[in-house]
């Protein structure tokens, strides 16, 4: 069957873009990882590569085209055998899959009684009203309420102001703080999150956000030896109240240099406070905690994760305690510790293990350090 070639999102904030030039004309051959095009973005021009072999039976949307959203079939792909008599026979791309959007952790049938009954109680009251939110949106409200609740709170960046974030995280704050309290920095990550130590030790509460935890690697002196020690070695007179955040780990379409988790190396030093969650509610709770902690916090975001919903409750203050860990899914056979994006395969994990019949104890460890060690303990 004819396959059709979509629009790639070339990045998780992408809606549409410009389809600038295509490389192949129809009735091309073509193997998995040719150079189709170039998608063209307010960013970047990047070239698109062939997922599969074929040759290229109808081109959908000539070059030049502009406002392509994302998904749209722009091309007709036709395997061994094919013809371009068989296009009408295409069949609709098979749709996303999604973390699951639902606060509301799934309980199973337990195979036997369990000595206690699990929490499986989200973190806020029984009965309050929820509304659905991205985990994007989920940060950018969190950081908008404490910048509201305190003049001390501002955020600096690599185009976090006039472009809003690399990843729109930061939209709309600069048109309601101004420029002095929503800052655009230079590309010197070592420079940006030293001013922001300063600024800490000054009074002040930055949140430092870099573009990738990967290019917080020229920053680790300020972060590590700066930040993390002053309580230390001011012999707990003085602290450094400073959120370094920013996406972490994996994501799609990027090279080793923008890719890799750093939750094992920051749990490790002492002095830090690590925070990487996975819900929603979860990031707007544990940044607005982070925001008011009275020493350094790492908060590690993943890419992936910006685009998918869950319920966040609706409460004039709402936020999640460190060091505690949370119980997604009750299970009385095996226990599933995780955190992160890591949770979403989980999530599907204990689902494969149900059709088993065999029952699956999901916890989300939220925070790496403090480690919530009486909940896992508890349950294994």
């Amino acid at each position: 069957m004819p396959i059709e070639i979509l629009m790639p999102a070339l990045s998780p904030t992408m809606e549409e873009g410009t389809l600038a030039k295509w490389l192949v004309k129809e009735g091309d051959s073509v193997a998995s990882g040719d150079i189709l095009a170039e998608i063209e973005t307010d960013k970047a021009t990047m070239e698109f590569e062939a997922v599969d072999e074929g040759t290229i039976g109808k081109i959908l949307v000539a070059d030049g085209t502009e406002g392509v959203k994302v998904n749209t079939p722009i091309a007709v792909l036709l395997e061994d055998g094919e013809s371009a008599g068989d296009i009408g026979t295409t069949s609709a791309a098979p749709p996303a899959k999604d973390a699951p959007t639902s606060e509301a952790p799934a309980a199973i049938a337990p195979a036997s009684a369990a000595p206690a009954a699990p929490d499986l109680s989200p973190d806020w009251p029984e009965g309050t009203e929820t509304e659905t939110q991205t985990v994007r949106e989920a940060l950018n409200t969190a950081m908008a309420e404490e910048m509201r609740r305190s003049d001390d709170v501002f955020i600096m960046g690599e185009e976090v102001a006039e472009y809003q974030g690399a990843y729109k995280i930061t939209q709309n704050l600069l048109e309601e703080f101004g420029a002095k309290r929503v800052i655009d920095t230079p590309i010197t990550e070592h420079g940006f999150a030293g001013i922001g130590v300063g600024a800490a030790l000054g009074g002040l509460r930055p949140i430092v956000e870099f573009m990738t935890w990967n290019f917080a690697m020229q920053a680790i002196d300020q972060i590590i030896n700066s930040a993390a020690k002053t309580l230390y070695m001011s012999g707990g007179q003085m602290g450094c109240p400073i959120v370094f955040r920013g996406p972490n780990g994996a994501a799609a379409r990027v090279g080793a240099q923008h890719s890799q988790d750093y939750a094992a190396w920051y749990a490790q030093v002492p002095g830090l406070k690590v925070v990487m969650p996975y819900s929603a509610s979860d990031a707007k709770g544990l940044l607005k905690s982070a925001i008011r902690d009275p020493n350094p916090v790492i908060f590690l975001e993943n890419e992936i994760l910006y685009g998918k919903s869950f319920e966040v409750p609706k409460l004039d203050d709402f936020t999640v305690p460190f060091g505690k860990a949370r119980i997604w899914r009750e299970g009385t056979d095996v226990t599933i510790v995780s955190f992160g994006i890591g949770m979403t395969y989980a999530l599907e994990a204990a689902d494969k293990l149900a059709e088993d019949g065999i029952s699956a104890e999901v916890i989300d460890l939220r925070t790496l350090r403090p480690l919530d060690y009486d909940t896992v303990l508890a349950s294994v």
